[in-house]
């Protein structure tokens, strides 16, 4: 098979030049992982990460042990990568978590709220309005120390507990969030089910409430086939800001009907061939996957990463 001068560059009109590609496989991606991955292997799948051209890589989450075990190793991975010259943006549940991160260096700092009761109950144990509550000194406390900070918001287009979810309860969250201080939101399609129709919807809304597009990122998961689809609606708005996985790793241990992250290998491919500069070495990133999943002991579902390995997985 022979990719020389593929994926062909034809540029679609009124899309950014660029795109900044929020890469999540090292938290996000791991958390859900039933093998424990050593502290060094994660270590070194960040490093390759940024060899690979990528900028900005969620590197880990201040959580208690026993509520994401996979990453208990906080304290332990962040020195050995601080030395990147890369944005390591960590998750933090609540002010302790954010004085761990802080003691660290940490620079960028991210909060997890919910569009939903179920999931915010099921995830933090608190209504919506309460886990709101909780973020508010947090924010301010990281806002205080320089520190930019990011808002997730999951559940924004479907709950599996819920169904469907009113776009002005998402957009309720999301000025919330933003009133506070967060410097940029993430937009969590958790459980997979937008569709581009629904994306573009919730971006108009989210602009009539004075929520700039600049500010917001998408983060979809490929349940139902539908990221690339999502993401090429909401570059159509004109968003710039991309979450995604490297080898489409990921998961939710709190929505188990929550499947992978979109690829970023798949992604890449996609905006490379609508000629969007992304920074990132496809090769590079492609070969990172392929020794992640070794390390994991099962294929990588990337398509663009089994497509590329010129192998079975």
């Amino acid at each position: 098979m022979s990719t020389e001068g593929l994926p062909m560059v034809v540029p679609a009109q009124d899309l950014p030049s660029r795109v900044r590609i929020h890469e999540v496989g090292a938290r996000d991606g791991l958390q859900n992982e039933k093998r424990t991955v050593p502290t060094e292997v994660k270590a070194e799948f960040i490093r390759r990460l940024a060899a690979s051209g990528l900028t900005t890589i969620e590197a880990t989450s201040f959580v208690r042990p026993d509520w994401v075990p996979q990453l208990a190793d906080a304290e332990q991975l962040y020195p050995l990568i601080g030395d990147l010259d890369v944005e390591l943006p960590v998750l933090v549940p609540n002010r302790r978590g954010l004085d761990r991160a802080l003691a660290l260096g940490a620079g960028r700092i991210a909060v997890f709220a919910s569009a939903t009761e179920s999931f915010a109950k099921a995830n933090l144990n608190r209504t919506v309005d309460e886990s709101l509550a909780v973020f508010a000194p947090v924010v301010r406390q990281a806002k205080d120390a320089g520190a930019h900070v990011r808002g997730y918001v999951s559940m924004c287009f479907g709950d599996p507990w819920e169904g469907a979810v009113p776009l002005h309860q998402v957009a309720r969250v999301c000025t919330a969030l933003r009133d506070m201080g967060c410097d940029e939101l993430s937009l969590g399609d958790t459980i997979g089910v937008a569709t581009p129709g629904h994306v573009l919807e919730l971006l108009a809304l989210l602009n009539e409430e004075g929520v700039p597009t600049n500010e917001i990122g998408v983060h979809f998961h490929d349940t139902y086939g539908q990221a690339l689809a999502n993401t090429y609606a909401a570059l159509e708005h004109g968003v710039t800001t991309i979450d995604a996985s490297a080898g489409g790793l990921g998961g939710c241990p709190y929505a188990k009907s929550a499947t992978g992250n979109l690829a970023t290998e798949d992604l890449v491919w996609m905006l490379h061939g609508l000629g969007i500069e992304t920074g990132v070495d496809l090769g590079r990133l492609t070969a990172t996957s392929v020794w992640m999943a070794a390390h994991l002991d099962r294929p990588s579902p990337s398509r663009t990463v089994r497509a590329l390995s010129h192998k079975e997985q």
